[in-house]
């Protein structure tokens, strides 16, 4: 947003310098991203002065020239050649020196040196307008007024003041600063001093009926005024008017849209002027657009308008999107006699979809789609009304229409004092923080010790909670004033355990290092990806048809990223991603949070001395255990994976609940993805990872001063079991000295029976207080043997 300086001090005294004005600006929440010189003029006049020619006699060696002595208050007198036909003795002319550079109407700026023409000196240059940018005329010297000082400065003989254009951030809940008094409001509330505004005292409204306004759609349209204004002549606007719309960016067209414009940025009230001869039937219908009507807008693009879009029509057709674009066929043009003049109020998010649904940005809309006003359309009209009849002529023709059956009414609540102290952080004075709240134009109707009754104005369309109110005195207080104390004498650490952002950090470095690289894919998808339709979150207003639906799983985004990669070449994938999902429920919505590994191509890219090793399983195993490992999480069962997203795999679970999911994703859901060749991939419960490691407890045990032990067993099992079975028998069996047990080999043969494999197991045995004898070791073994035989019918080769 572009904000005048020079227009600010219209309604605010002030000594200010801009650049001062700037840090003021960005200390009250009004961020200044630019603050940018702009001249009326381009060079600014700068270093041209107002002389005298004392001498004016014919050039010895030309004919159309002629040699002067020029007094421009210096000790000596300037010799300067001249050709122009208008220059004589005694004419006080706009002198530029040697080494001032002109800035031409045309052409580029040129800077003045002492030269000789047709062998006589001439110390600088006797101006005509078009040479310093003043005109466009060349037919002679810019005569000066006799009465103009010699020696003084042209830019202030003419009154050329330069404009500083300050390019503000405006963050979106600031609607009531998205104009020049918006902008003012908040600098009085700052110094504590009252803000001017136009008089429309002036403003007188005709007696004859004017266009007729129905509005039909009250809802989209809580308030719709209008004028109608007779015998208007369309033409280019004044300098003021141009040069301040100049200042700000906006390209002047003509007098009547040039007062609209003016009107939007001073008083951030949108308004549209209709050439009442185009306007069917003399009656301006608010209604709703009908389902497909087509529209051509301003642009010239034709348009498909939605059953929900809101239109300004005549009798016949459409005129203008309501708050967002006008139409081709409606604006005022050169031949434009008779006007209607709109002002209105309109929904909000009304504004916003329909903007965002015909892809349209105007400075209507994003004034409309954050809140206006709705005190503001009978003012902001009148005034420009007054404006229209300053620079175009016209007479008002009809009375004002303003239909506003519903009138918005100020937010009110209470506001504790020591609430707002409490939260700011520092002891502000009671009668501080509520002249800070009357100087922003907030009411106060009623005050007891703690607190005071607050009538918000609907122009602060985002302030109607205490908070809210606490948010804007601080504003005004100045966050700088909030001192910080130069020591902390007591501090109490009420950080959830475990830190949820370090725990997510240390996962991620671990991961980081194992050679994973972390991706962040977008949280909408499409519905082809979820599991279940009936608990899906889907989009009222989808940006598109692939992105309608809140995801279920991360599985999708991450297959995503590996076709992505795969169709440019990179094939080998190690990703990482934390990410929530979500779900409908019977109460309402739900989100959690997960964090999902894939795998994908080969261990690592090609190279000469080593043969492409493919991932597989048992690689995204290893990084599921590490991480488990690393999180010392125990007392987990694994369990065959169930569901629709892997060909197979394996569940980790924690009593009832599913901790960590992995396998290979089916080739079904490869093909919804457009990946080619296996890819594995595992998806934890991060919310659920969080709650288990909350009850761990650390434990320190000294390194055992004894060997450990290793012995292994060939075991004939049933396809049917599997090794987590075979641990589990083993932990129940020696629960004391058995620290390890490990597969090394799994085999299935010909020389097998049918529907059997076998398993070589690893045991790691230790004793942490003596060395263990081959009796102990036997025993323990023996027991094994007995334990696997009994419960998974194995036997040992």
């Amino acid at each position: 947003m572009n904000i005048s300086y020079n227009w600010l001090k219209n309604y605010i005294d002030t000594d200010k310098t801009p650049e001062e004005l700037s840090l003021i600006l960005t200390d009250i929440g009004l961020e200044v991203e630019l603050l940018e010189t702009v001249q009326q003029i381009p060079g600014g006049l700068e270093g041209l002065v107002v002389g005298e020619v004392k001498s004016c006699e014919q050039h010895p060696n030309a004919d159309k020239l002629k040699v002067t002595t020029v007094d421009i208050g210096a000790e000596e007198l300037l010799h300067i050649v001249c050709g122009a036909p208008n220059v004589r003795t005694g004419l006080k002319v706009i002198v530029a020196p040697v080494g001032t550079t002109c800035h031409p109407t045309t052409g580029e700026p040129f800077k003045i040196t002492k030269s000789k023409i047709r062998g006589e000196a001439s110390e600088g240059m006797l101006c005509g307008e078009d040479e310093i940018g003043l005109g466009s005329s060349h037919a002679g010297l810019v005569e000066l007024a006799d009465s103009a000082v010699v020696g003084s400065l042209v830019k202030d003989y003419f009154d050329i003041k330069d404009d500083y254009k300050y390019e503000i951030g405006l963050t979106p809940n600031r609607a009531d600063a998205a104009s020049h008094l918006g902008v003012a409001r908040d600098l009085a509330a700052y110094f504590r001093q009252p803000y001017s505004t136009a008089d429309v005292s002036a403003f007188q409204a005709g007696s004859a009926a004017g266009i007729a306004v129905t509005v039909a759609d009250a809802e989209l349209a809580p308030r719709y005024a209008g004028v109608t204004i007779d015998n208007v002549t369309v033409g280019e606007s004044p300098d003021w008017l141009k040069e301040r719309l100049l200042t700000i960016g906006i390209r002047p067209i003509n007098n009547i849209v040039d007062v609209t414009n003016y009107i939007l940025h001073d008083l951030g009230q949108p308004l549209h002027a209709f050439d009442a001869a185009k306007i069917a039937g003399e009656q301006i219908i608010v209604r709703k657009a009908t389902e497909g009507e087509a529209f051509v807008t301003l642009d010239g693009v034709e348009r498909k308008l939605s059953a929900e879009d809101l239109v300004i029509a005549d009798a016949e057709k459409p005129m203008c999107i309501a708050g967002v674009f006008g139409g081709a066929n409606s604006g005022v043009s050169a031949d434009t006699t008779r006007i209607f003049l709109e002002s209105a109020y309109f929904n909000a998010v009304s504004v916003r979809k329909t903007a965002k649904r015909h892809s349209l940005k105007t400075d209507s809309s994003f004034r409309f789609e954050r809140g206006t006003d709705p005190n503001m359309p009978l003012y902001a009209l009148q005034k420009a009304a007054l404006l229209i009849q300053e620079v175009a002529g016209g007479v008002i023709e009809s009375k004002l229409t303003d239909e506003y059956p519903a009138p918005v009414s100020p937010f009110i609540f209470e506001v504790s004092y020591s609430r707002v102290q409490k939260l700011i952080g520092k002891a502000i004075p009671a009668e501080e923080i509520k002249a800070i709240i009357l100087a922003l134009g907030i009411g106060v109707t009623d005050t007891s010790e703690d607190t005071i009754a607050v009538s918000v104005p609907a122009f602060k369309v985002d302030v109607t909670r205490e908070v809210d109110v606490i948010e804007e005195v601080l504003r005004i207080y100045g966050y700088n004033n909030i001192e910080l104390k130069p020591q902390i004498k007591s501090s109490l650490n009420t950080t959830e355990k475990p830190d949820k952002e370090v725990l997510l950090n240390q996962v991620a470095d671990l991961l980081i290092g194992n050679g994973y690289r972390e991706i962040l894919n977008n949280s909408l998808t499409k519905l082809a990806f979820v599991e279940d339709e009936e608990t899906a979150v889907r989009l009222v207003n989808p940006l598109s048809s692939d992105l309608d639906t809140m995801r279920q799983n991360l599985l999708f985004s991450a297959l995503t990223s590996v076709s992505y990669n795969q169709k440019r070449k990179s094939p080998n994938a190690k990703y990482f991603e934390y990410g929530k999902t979500y779900f409908k429920t019977a109460e309402g919505y739900s989100e959690r949070q997960n964090l999902a590994l894939c795998i994908a191509g080969n261990q690592a890219d090609a190279q000469w001395n080593a043969a492409d090793k493919p991932t597989s399983f048992y690689h995204i195993k290893a990084a599921v255990d590490t991480i488990i490992r690393r999180l010392n999480i125990a007392g987990l069962q694994v369990v065959e994976a169930e569901g629709p997203y892997f060909a197979y795999g394996l569940t980790y679970m924690k009593g009832q609940k599913a901790l960590v999911t992995l396998g290979s994703v089916s080739a079904e859901n490869l093909k919804k993805a457009d990946v080619d060749g296996p890819v594995f991939f595992a998806n934890f419960d991060w919310d659920l990872l969080v709650k288990v490691i909350r009850k761990n407890v650390i434990k320190f045990q000294e390194v055992s001063k004894f060997p450990a032990v290793r012995r292994d067993l060939a075991l004939l099992v049933d396809d049917a079991v599997t090794f987590e079975q075979l641990k589990v028998v083993a932990v129940k069996t020696e629960r004391k000295l058995l620290k390890a047990v490990n597969i090394f080999d799994v085999y299935k043969g010909e020389k097998l029976p049918a529907g059997k494999k076998s398993y070589a197991l690893s045991f790691v045995l230790q004793d942490e207080e003596k060395t263990l004898t081959d009796k102990q070791i036997d025993g323990i073994i023996k027991k094994l043997m007995l334990n696997f035989e009994k419960e998974t019918g194995a036997t040992v080769r």
